[in-house]
Order: C-alpha cells, then sequence, then structure tokens
C-alpha cells in the first residue's frame, strides 16, 4: 500500500525513526514555512513500510517533550500513530509557526534556523532569517520604504496614466495619498519615501535602487545551454520589462502556418498564452529581496524561466492547477490586477496547462529549488506523428514567394535533417530551387 499524500515542502517520508537531531531541524523549518509533517514508516517509494507499534509507543513518549525542550519560541508537536490496513505509522505534524524564526537553542539564531525548500531542510541565510521576522510581523518586503530614494523618483506621469485606465476604478488625480492608499509612498519621521513595490512599477530608474530586479533572456543553440546565440538585458519598470521578455521569446520561436482563404495565419510553437502567464506569474511572485534577476533561458527543446524565490505557499506538484494562489508581493498583483494584465487569481497556470493539452504539447513542469523556482515550457508535441503533411507545405508555398528551413521543419513536424533531404528531394525533382547556401538558405518554387 502507498501512502497517499507524496513528499513535498509540508510532507517528508521516514523508514525509520530518526534521531531527534534531525527530527527537530525539519520540524523546526516546517514552522519556519508552512507547517508539515512527518511520516514515519513510509519507504523511499512511497509503500507503507510501518513501524512496530512498540517503537511507536516509545517515540511518542520521549519526541514531544524532546522537541520542545531543544526550540526556540518552543514548539509544541503533535504526534500520533495512524493504521493503514495492518500496519502503523508514525506522524510528526506541526502548522506554520505565529513567532518566526523558529530555531535550535543549542546552536542559537544564526546557526540554528532551519527553513523548508521544497523536499529539503536547510539552514537558513541571514537574509531569509529577516524574512522570516517580517512574515511574523505581517511585512512584506515590497512594502518596505527605500530609504536612498524620494518621492521625486516616481514617475508621476506613469501614475496617473494606470490611474486613467485601470479597471473598475474611479478617476483620480495622482496625490500623496493615492500613492500611499496603495503602498506606493510610505511616511516614516514626517517624511516620504517610495517604497520597493512603487519603485520596481513605477521608478524612472528602478535598477537604480534594485539593481537586479530585472530579466535577463538568452537564447542557447541546441539543450544544453553552453553557446548564447542571443541576449538581451530586459530593465525598467516591471512592466517594460515583461514587454521587453515577451518580445524576445516570441521573437526566437518557430512559427507554424495556415492557409485560410488568401491569407496565412501564424502560430507559436508554444501557445502565446503560455508564455504570457508564466511571464505574469514570474513578475508578480518573485522575491524581489533576493538579489537575483529573473532568468529566462531558450533552447532548442524548452523554454526555462527561473524565478528567485521559492513558493510562497505549500507546493504540491500533484495540485498545480487547483487555482489556490498565495501572494508575496500583493501590491504588485493589486497594481496588474487593475492595469488589466491579470484577470482572476490562481488562473494562470491553470491556463499554462490547459493550453498545451489543446496543441498536443508535452505537459509543463514546475521544479522548485534551493530558494528559486523553475518553470518549463516543452516544445516539443507529445506525438510527433501528428504533423502537417506536404499538402501543408504546398498551401505554404502558394501564400509565400520564398520559405525558410525553418519553415519546413515547423510546418512538418520534423528535425532539421529531416527537413533538408524533404527539400533536397523537391530540388533534385525539380519542383524548386535553392536561394542561398548558408544557414538562411532560403527555398523558391521553380
Amino acid at each position: 500500500m502507498r501512502y497517499p499524500d507524496d513528499e513535498s515542502s509540508t510532507v517528508e517520508w521516514k523508514r525509520e525513526i530518526p534521531q531527534n537531531d534531525q527530527i527537530v531541524k525539519t520540524v523546526i523549518a516546517f514552522c519556519n514555512h508552512n507547517g508539515g509533517k512527518i511520516v514515519v514508516g513510509v519507504a523511499d517509494s512511497g509503500e507503507i513500510v510501518g513501524v512496530p507499534v512498540g517503537e511507536i509507543q516509545k517515540a511518542m513518549e520521549f519526541l514531544d517533550k524532546a522537541i520542545y525542550d531543544a526550540s526556540h519560541p518552543t514548539i509544541i508537536p503533535r504526534i500520533y500513530a495512524q493504521r493503514f490496513g495492518e500496519k502503523s505509522i508514525l506522524v510528526i505534524e506541526v502548522s506554520s509557526g505565529m513567532s518566526k524564526p523558529y530555531f535550535r537553542k543549542s546552536e542559537g539564531l544564526d546557526a540554528g534556523t532551519y527553513i523548508r525548500l521544497g523536499r529539503s531542510t536547510m539552514k537558513a541565510t541571514p537574509d531569509m532569517i529577516e524574512e522570516l521576522r517580517w512574515q511574523a510581523n505581517g511585512i512584506d518586503y515590497e512594502t518596505l520604504p527605500n530609504y536612498r530614494a524620494t518621492k521625486d523618483d516616481l514617475d508621476q506621469e506613469a501614475v496617473q496614466y494606470f490611474l486613467d485606465h485601470r479597471k473598475n476604478q474611479a478617476h483620480a488625480e495622482c496625490s500623496d495619498p493615492i500613492l500611499r492608499a496603495y503602498s506606493l509612498l510610505v511616511l516614516e519621521h514626517s517624511k516620504l519615501y517610495p517604497t520597493n513595490a512603487g519603485l520596481v512599477l513605477f521608478g524612472k530608474q528602478p535598477q537604480f535602487f534594485l539593481t537586479e530586479a530585472m530579466i535577463i533572456c538568452t537564447h542557447f543553440q541546441g539543450i544544453s545551454g553552453r553557446e548564447a546565440i542571443a541576449s538581451v538585458d530586459c530593465e525598467g519598470t516591471l512592466f517594460d520589462q515583461f514587454k521587453q521578455a515577451y518580445s524576445f521569446i516570441t521573437s526566437r520561436l518557430y512559427k507554424s502556418f495556415k492557409i485560410r482563404g488568401p491569407k496565412r495565419e501564424e502560430k507559436l510553437e508554444i501557445p502565446e498564452v503560455a508564455i504570457r502567464e508564466a511571464l505574469l506569474n514570474a513578475i508578480i511572485h518573485r522575491n524581489y529581496h533576493i538579489k537575483g534577476p529573473i532568468k529566462i533561458s531558450i533552447y532548442d527543446n524548452r523554454v526555462e524561466i527561473f524565478n528567485p524565490g521559492s513558493f510562497v505557499g505549500p507546493f504540491d506538484p500533484n495540485k498545480l492547477r487547483t487555482g489556490i494562489t498565495c501572494l508575496r508581493n500583493p501590491i504588485i498583483c493589486k497594481i496588474f490586477r487593475e492595469a488589466g494584465y491579470v484577470e482572476k487569481l490562481g488562473t494562470g497556470l491553470i491556463a499554462i496547462f490547459e493550453s498545451y493539452e489543446e496543441n498536443n504539447l508535452m505537459s509543463p513542469r514546475i521544479v522548485e529549488g534551493e530558494n528559486y523556482v523553475k518553470l518549463i515550457l516543452p516544445r516539443e508535441l507529445k506525438n510527433k506523428g501528428e504533423v502537417a503533411t506536404d499538402d501543408e507545405l504546398v498551401k505554404l508555398f502558394a501564400s509565400s514567394p520564398e520559405i525558410s528551413l525553418d519553415d519546413v521543419q515547423k510546418i512538418l513536424g520534423v528535425s532539421r535533417t529531416t527537413a533538408t533531404r524533404k527539400m533536397n528531394r523537391w530540388i533534385k525533382d525539380g519542383r524548386v530551387e535553392r536561394a542561398g547556401k548558408t544557414r538562411s538558405t532560403r527555398f523558391r518554387i521553380r
């Protein structure tokens, strides 16, 4: 029998009862994140192997006190046994703590604070400990004032444009009360300072104050990322970055063609809705406290979007399409929603997965690593046998005097080598002729 919950940021399997030391670290990490449970008696495969009843009773007698004594602030776990058929397991469960950061007394705050990243328990860095303090006090990094900036560093015209075009809101003039209501400005010690959200959304020079709040897009040759074909740094406000990154990605992907009457319709190999939602998710949910940019890498078989920061809420790869949303940056999300970029919260991932299914593409993947999240958008069909026929190629020539090898490759859904063989046969048969001898070779009807 298999245990019903997979290992994740909130569930950890153990075959046997681990040493107190490891239990305490994991429990602290759960308390510093979204809570969780250690399930003892489950193998790495997920199979329930069980724990002898005598060992469970003995563990229940000392584990709660051991965790209580070793942690600060005090953690009181819920420890219980659970039956699955003829086998029993031990569950050590804690909720998300309200007094973060939690740490191991014997190691102290700096060395003994642990966090949960994906399925791993790790020591927290000083920046992470600082974020835990903010969480305990209900503070978001985006709402913190940037003391190096002044109100003049916000582009008042850009703010006014937003106010004039926001969805379902009455007209308003850009003023200090409005800017404070949106948490774009904050008053401290009788002085107004722009918040980090204000600077990345409407700053005149956002990267002067938050140097890594940018997107780096790179197109690599092949599938390994060793040789860059093209690269661009997307800077400016978050709206500017979105437009630049979207333009770069769509310009580097193949297009397929369909002939409808006198018109030729183009279609990207990756659904445009998937690209749009993936970018918006990265921009809205990234951790701007981490000094590292969003990185977008385009390979022959996939597009990867690397986003600084772990998931805010529990991450379960089997429940990505539930629509549950936890916000790290509620102000940035609110602005993007009122600006018309986001329709409904929680629908982005759903739209990405559904668009892939509708286009018969391999399903996207999400990987949570050590303080980063990576979304992988495949560029491959599920079944490469479901491709256009030569008739589509004939139609393409009918709508365009010349086509490239990339066009042939995409319209037939084949490799570059196969596309080359196809066109060489057509040249031999006298159907087309070649123009040029380099990678930019074009073909035209004789």
